[in-house]
């Protein structure tokens, strides 16, 4: 499953980079699951088409907002009326979050994704967030006040994720995870 803002631009470089993580991906054989409509979501199936790859959309209706992106494969758009089913099907099919820069819809989904491994409410898979420059003020939040002054986390906890600049690095560090548990692709 890849994350990220709906409102990012074609023109933007997390536009591209999601474009191209979702090529890479598909490339090795990953299907692309995304929210289904525009900015980084609809960056996630173009590259996955590209590729030639399995192009998923979980699309959410909102009123004068969000439609569907044309990227995704005709019989793998499944529209949503409410966001909790929505993250349902994201959990159940994801065999590991990349998550790009986005916002309050991002971290919804990126919190989801680390509460369920850290709770052990689904099995272990690759959290992968993309974007040093990004995120690090929220990691750093995390360790300092999360962990370190209130011990509201476990240190392990920081091992839930992995950060990550590149499309390349995406590829290895879930390539790398699955070579270690040896679990198929389920695509």
């Amino acid at each position: 499953s890849i994350f990220g803002s709906a409102r990012s631009t074609p023109e933007s470089a997390h536009f591209k980079l999601a474009d191209e993580i979702a090529y890479q991906l598909a490339n090795e054989g990953w299907g692309i699951i995304t929210g289904g409509g525009p900015g980084i979501m609809e960056a996630g199936n173009k590259g996955a088409k590209r590729a030639k790859g399995k192009s998923v959309g979980l699309n959410i209706n909102l009123p004068f907002e969000q439609t569907s992106n044309p990227y995704i494969d005709n019989d793998k758009l499944i529209n949503f009326d409410y966001f909790f089913v929505r993250k349902v099907m994201f959990v159940k099919y994801a065999q590991g979050f990349v998550v790009l820069p986005g916002g309050f819809g991002t971290l919804d989904e990126l919190f989801e994704a680390l509460t369920l491994v850290q709770t052990n409410k689904k099995a272990k898979y690759p959290i992968i967030l993309v974007g040093t420059d990004y995120w690090s003020g929220l990691l750093d939040w995390i360790k300092k006040v999360l962990q370190d002054e209130n011990e509201y986390i476990s240190p392990e906890d920081q091992f839930l994720f992995k950060l990550v600049d590149t499309p390349e690095e995406v590829v290895e560090a879930i390539t790398s995870f699955y070579e270690k548990y040896d679990i198929d692709i389920n695509f």
